[in-house]
Protein backbone atom coordinates (compact mmCIF):
# COMPACT_ATOMS: atom_id res chain seq x y z
CA UNK A 1 0.00 0.00 0.00
CA UNK A 2 1.55 3.26 -1.02
CA UNK A 3 2.39 5.72 2.17
CA UNK A 4 0.27 8.96 2.30
CA UNK A 5 2.59 11.70 1.75
CA UNK A 6 3.61 13.65 4.62
CA UNK A 7 2.45 17.20 3.13
CA UNK A 8 3.90 20.24 4.95
CA UNK A 9 3.24 22.97 2.28
CA UNK A 10 0.91 23.71 -0.10
CA UNK A 11 1.74 25.91 -3.19
CA UNK A 12 -1.08 27.43 -5.28
CA UNK A 13 -0.93 28.70 -8.67
CA UNK A 14 -2.86 32.28 -8.86
CA UNK A 15 -5.07 32.90 -12.28
CA UNK A 16 -7.31 30.48 -13.25
CA UNK A 17 -6.44 28.73 -9.92
CA UNK A 18 -6.76 30.39 -6.38
CA UNK A 19 -8.40 33.67 -8.13
CA UNK A 20 -12.26 32.83 -9.05
CA UNK A 21 -12.86 34.63 -13.05
CA UNK A 22 -14.22 37.35 -11.00
CA UNK A 23 -10.48 38.20 -9.50
CA UNK A 24 -11.26 37.37 -6.19
CA UNK A 25 -10.37 34.65 -3.90
CA UNK A 26 -13.43 32.40 -2.74
CA UNK A 27 -13.98 32.81 0.94
CA UNK A 28 -14.87 29.18 1.26
CA UNK A 29 -10.89 28.57 0.24
CA UNK A 30 -9.75 31.18 2.68
CA UNK A 31 -11.08 29.51 5.67
CA UNK A 32 -9.85 26.38 4.48
CA UNK A 33 -5.90 27.68 4.27
CA UNK A 34 -6.93 29.13 7.00
CA UNK A 35 -7.20 25.75 8.71
CA UNK A 36 -4.38 24.21 7.53
CA UNK A 37 -1.81 26.77 8.26
CA UNK A 38 -3.57 26.08 12.06
CA UNK A 39 -2.41 22.84 11.68
CA UNK A 40 1.15 23.87 10.92
CA UNK A 41 0.93 23.54 6.84
CA UNK A 42 2.91 26.38 4.89
CA UNK A 43 0.83 28.14 2.44
CA UNK A 44 2.70 29.72 -0.63
CA UNK A 45 1.98 31.59 -3.85
CA UNK A 46 3.98 29.57 -6.99
CA UNK A 47 2.90 32.22 -9.80
CA UNK A 48 4.25 33.70 -12.97
CA UNK A 49 3.30 37.16 -11.69
CA UNK A 50 6.15 39.10 -9.58
CA UNK A 51 6.20 38.89 -6.12
CA UNK A 52 6.15 42.36 -5.33
CA UNK A 53 2.74 43.15 -6.96
CA UNK A 54 1.52 39.74 -5.16
CA UNK A 55 2.16 40.72 -2.05
CA UNK A 56 0.27 44.30 -2.50
CA UNK A 57 -2.72 42.62 -3.88
CA UNK A 58 -2.86 40.05 -0.82
CA UNK A 59 -3.79 42.69 1.53
CA UNK A 60 -5.79 45.37 -1.03
CA UNK A 61 -7.60 42.43 -3.00
CA UNK A 62 -7.57 39.22 -2.07
CA UNK A 63 -8.12 38.98 1.22
CA UNK A 64 -5.35 36.92 1.89
CA UNK A 65 -3.24 39.31 4.47
CA UNK A 66 -1.18 37.14 7.68
CA UNK A 67 -2.06 33.78 5.36
CA UNK A 68 0.54 34.15 2.93
CA UNK A 69 3.80 32.34 4.28
CA UNK A 70 5.53 32.35 1.05
CA UNK A 71 5.85 33.14 -2.48
CA UNK A 72 7.80 31.99 -5.67
CA UNK A 73 6.75 34.75 -8.23
CA UNK A 74 7.89 35.11 -11.77
CA UNK A 75 7.61 31.43 -12.53
CA UNK A 76 10.38 30.73 -10.12
CA UNK A 77 12.98 33.93 -10.49
CA UNK A 78 11.95 35.61 -7.57
CA UNK A 79 11.25 33.86 -3.98
CA UNK A 80 10.15 36.43 -0.96
CA UNK A 81 9.94 34.24 2.61
CA UNK A 82 7.93 36.01 4.69
CA UNK A 83 8.24 34.15 7.93
CA UNK A 84 12.62 34.80 7.24
CA UNK A 85 11.64 37.91 5.67
CA UNK A 86 14.61 37.41 2.88
CA UNK A 87 13.88 37.76 -0.90
CA UNK A 88 15.98 36.52 -3.49
CA UNK A 89 16.08 36.35 -6.72
CA UNK A 90 17.93 34.20 -10.20
CA UNK A 91 18.86 34.18 -13.35
CA UNK A 92 17.38 37.31 -15.02
CA UNK A 93 17.43 38.09 -19.09
CA UNK A 94 20.27 40.55 -20.46
CA UNK A 95 18.22 44.09 -21.97
CA UNK A 96 20.35 42.60 -24.98
CA UNK A 97 18.58 39.15 -25.09
CA UNK A 98 15.23 40.71 -24.45
CA UNK A 99 15.93 43.15 -27.35
CA UNK A 100 16.47 39.98 -29.82
CA UNK A 101 13.69 38.19 -28.61
CA UNK A 102 11.17 41.15 -29.59
CA UNK A 103 13.34 41.72 -32.44
CA UNK A 104 11.70 38.02 -33.36
CA UNK A 105 8.52 38.98 -32.82
CA UNK A 106 7.97 42.36 -33.71
CA UNK A 107 6.24 42.15 -37.48
CA UNK A 108 3.33 40.15 -35.12
CA UNK A 109 0.21 42.08 -33.75
CA UNK A 110 1.83 41.57 -30.13
CA UNK A 111 2.89 43.94 -27.15
CA UNK A 112 5.47 43.52 -24.65
CA UNK A 113 6.11 44.22 -21.05
CA UNK A 114 8.40 43.21 -18.14
CA UNK A 115 6.97 43.76 -14.65
CA UNK A 116 9.05 46.07 -12.71
CA UNK A 117 8.37 46.26 -8.80
CA UNK A 118 5.15 45.32 -9.05
CA UNK A 119 4.39 47.88 -12.25
CA UNK A 120 4.18 46.52 -15.95
CA UNK A 121 6.73 48.68 -17.65
CA UNK A 122 5.92 48.24 -21.76
CA UNK A 123 7.45 50.10 -24.68
CA UNK A 124 4.08 51.28 -26.05
CA UNK A 125 0.54 52.02 -25.16
CA UNK A 126 -2.17 50.25 -26.24
CA UNK A 127 -5.10 48.07 -25.54
CA UNK A 128 -3.16 44.83 -25.26
CA UNK A 129 -0.92 46.26 -22.13
CA UNK A 130 -3.83 48.35 -20.81
CA UNK A 131 -6.01 45.04 -20.56
CA UNK A 132 -3.34 42.76 -19.06
CA UNK A 133 -2.62 45.25 -16.20
CA UNK A 134 -6.19 46.01 -15.48
CA UNK A 135 -7.06 42.09 -15.73
CA UNK A 136 -3.76 41.85 -12.82
CA UNK A 137 -5.07 44.86 -11.03
CA UNK A 138 -1.62 46.05 -11.22
CA UNK A 139 -0.38 49.55 -12.38
CA UNK A 140 1.65 49.73 -16.46
CA UNK A 141 3.72 52.67 -17.12
CA UNK A 142 5.17 53.07 -21.00
CA UNK A 143 9.37 53.34 -21.02
CA UNK A 144 11.90 54.15 -23.95
CA UNK A 145 12.83 50.28 -24.17
CA UNK A 146 16.20 50.95 -25.99
CA UNK A 147 16.89 53.40 -22.84
CA UNK A 148 15.15 50.91 -20.05
CA UNK A 149 17.01 47.40 -21.46
CA UNK A 150 20.17 49.22 -21.78
CA UNK A 151 23.04 47.31 -19.63
CA UNK A 152 19.98 46.36 -17.26
CA UNK A 153 18.74 42.52 -16.65
CA UNK A 154 14.92 41.50 -15.75
CA UNK A 155 13.23 38.73 -14.67
CA UNK A 156 11.42 37.92 -17.69
CA UNK A 157 9.50 39.13 -20.75
CA UNK A 158 5.83 38.68 -21.78
CA UNK A 159 4.29 38.90 -25.05
CA UNK A 160 1.13 40.34 -24.73
CA UNK A 161 -1.30 39.27 -27.82
CA UNK A 162 -5.29 38.39 -28.32
CA UNK A 163 -6.51 35.06 -28.22
CA UNK A 164 -7.10 34.38 -31.91
CA UNK A 165 -2.85 35.24 -32.42
CA UNK A 166 -1.59 32.65 -29.93
CA UNK A 167 -1.07 30.03 -32.47
CA UNK A 168 1.52 32.33 -34.23
CA UNK A 169 3.06 33.56 -31.48
CA UNK A 170 3.72 29.94 -30.40
CA UNK A 171 4.69 28.94 -34.31
CA UNK A 172 7.43 32.22 -33.88
CA UNK A 173 8.90 31.19 -30.47
CA UNK A 174 9.40 27.58 -31.91
CA UNK A 175 11.90 29.21 -34.41
CA UNK A 176 14.14 31.67 -31.90
CA UNK A 177 17.09 30.66 -30.92
CA UNK A 178 20.51 32.39 -29.63
CA UNK A 179 23.86 30.42 -28.77
CA UNK A 180 24.82 33.19 -26.39
CA UNK A 181 21.91 33.13 -23.84
CA UNK A 182 19.93 30.22 -21.74
CA UNK A 183 16.33 31.36 -22.03
CA UNK A 184 12.88 29.24 -22.65
CA UNK A 185 9.40 30.41 -24.11
CA UNK A 186 6.35 29.57 -22.80
CA UNK A 187 2.51 29.85 -23.43
CA UNK A 188 1.06 30.64 -19.69
CA UNK A 189 -2.04 31.80 -20.86
CA UNK A 190 -4.49 32.71 -23.69
CA UNK A 191 -2.95 35.93 -23.99
CA UNK A 192 0.55 35.63 -22.81
CA UNK A 193 3.88 34.08 -23.99
CA UNK A 194 6.83 34.60 -21.51
CA UNK A 195 10.47 34.19 -21.80
CA UNK A 196 12.51 33.35 -19.06
CA UNK A 197 15.86 31.92 -18.31
CA UNK A 198 15.55 27.74 -19.05
CA UNK A 199 16.65 27.44 -15.15
CA UNK A 200 13.87 29.10 -13.95
CA UNK A 201 10.68 27.15 -12.83
CA UNK A 202 8.47 26.90 -10.96
CA UNK A 203 9.52 23.44 -9.23
CA UNK A 204 13.22 25.11 -8.64
CA UNK A 205 12.02 27.95 -6.84
CA UNK A 206 9.47 25.72 -4.66
CA UNK A 207 12.59 23.80 -3.70
CA UNK A 208 14.89 26.57 -3.01
CA UNK A 209 12.39 28.62 -1.05
CA UNK A 210 11.59 25.74 1.45
CA UNK A 211 15.72 24.74 2.13
CA UNK A 212 15.64 26.67 5.23
CA UNK A 213 12.22 24.68 6.51
CA UNK A 214 14.01 21.64 5.67
CA UNK A 215 11.59 20.17 3.22
CA UNK A 216 11.15 18.97 0.06
CA UNK A 217 8.90 18.38 -3.05
CA UNK A 218 8.00 14.84 -1.49
CA UNK A 219 6.86 17.45 1.48
CA UNK A 220 4.42 19.68 -0.97
CA UNK A 221 0.61 19.84 -2.75
CA UNK A 222 0.59 21.99 -5.72
CA UNK A 223 -2.31 23.24 -7.51
CA UNK A 224 -2.27 24.40 -11.05
CA UNK A 225 -4.49 25.29 -14.43
CA UNK A 226 -2.34 26.09 -17.29
CA UNK A 227 1.00 24.21 -19.00
CA UNK A 228 3.42 26.28 -17.16
CA UNK A 229 2.42 24.48 -14.14
CA UNK A 230 3.18 21.48 -15.19
CA UNK A 231 6.46 20.90 -13.83
CA UNK A 232 5.61 21.21 -10.40
CA UNK A 233 2.29 19.33 -10.79
CA UNK A 234 4.92 16.68 -11.83
CA UNK A 235 7.21 17.07 -9.25
CA UNK A 236 5.23 17.71 -5.77
CA UNK A 237 3.85 15.27 -3.64
CA UNK A 238 0.46 15.50 -4.50
CA UNK A 239 -0.17 17.53 -7.64
CA UNK A 240 -3.59 19.10 -8.04
CA UNK A 241 -5.17 20.29 -11.36
CA UNK A 242 -8.32 22.90 -11.33
CA UNK A 243 -11.60 21.27 -13.37
CA UNK A 244 -10.85 24.42 -15.55
CA UNK A 245 -7.15 23.17 -16.17
CA UNK A 246 -5.56 22.78 -19.96
CA UNK A 247 -5.56 18.90 -20.86
CA UNK A 248 -1.63 19.10 -20.91
CA UNK A 249 -1.97 20.00 -17.00
CA UNK A 250 -4.93 17.48 -16.52
CA UNK A 251 -2.44 14.60 -17.89
CA UNK A 252 0.18 15.66 -15.88
CA UNK A 253 -1.93 15.92 -12.08
CA UNK A 254 -2.70 13.31 -10.01
CA UNK A 255 -6.02 14.23 -9.15
CA UNK A 256 -8.55 16.59 -10.17
CA UNK A 257 -10.50 19.13 -8.28
CA UNK A 258 -13.24 21.47 -8.91
CA UNK A 259 -13.11 24.52 -10.91
CA UNK A 260 -11.49 28.02 -9.45
CA UNK A 261 -15.21 29.15 -9.72
CA UNK A 262 -16.23 26.18 -7.38
CA UNK A 263 -13.96 26.59 -4.66
CA UNK A 264 -11.69 23.68 -5.95
CA UNK A 265 -8.81 24.31 -3.52
CA UNK A 266 -10.67 24.42 -0.72
CA UNK A 267 -13.00 21.33 -1.83
CA UNK A 268 -9.48 19.46 -2.03
CA UNK A 269 -8.10 20.55 1.22
CA UNK A 270 -10.80 19.80 3.10
CA UNK A 271 -10.70 16.35 1.79
CA UNK A 272 -6.61 15.61 2.10
CA UNK A 273 -6.42 17.35 5.73
CA UNK A 274 -9.93 16.37 6.95
CA UNK A 275 -10.79 19.68 7.75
Amino acid sequence: MKTKPDIKAVFVDVDGTLLTCAQTVDPRTIESIKKIREKGILFGLATGRDATSCETLIETHWNLSGLVDLIVGTSGAALMDNIHHTYQSSYPLSGELITSIMDHFKDLPVNFCIPDSGVLVGPKDDELLRGLAKADNVSYRVEDYTTYLSGKDHSKLIIICNPEDMEKIIERGSTFHNDAFRSQGLKTCAILYEYMDSRVSKTSGIEQILKPFGLTMDNVMVFGDEDNDIDMLTNAAIGIVMANGSTNAKNAADEITDSNDDNGIGNALDRYFHL
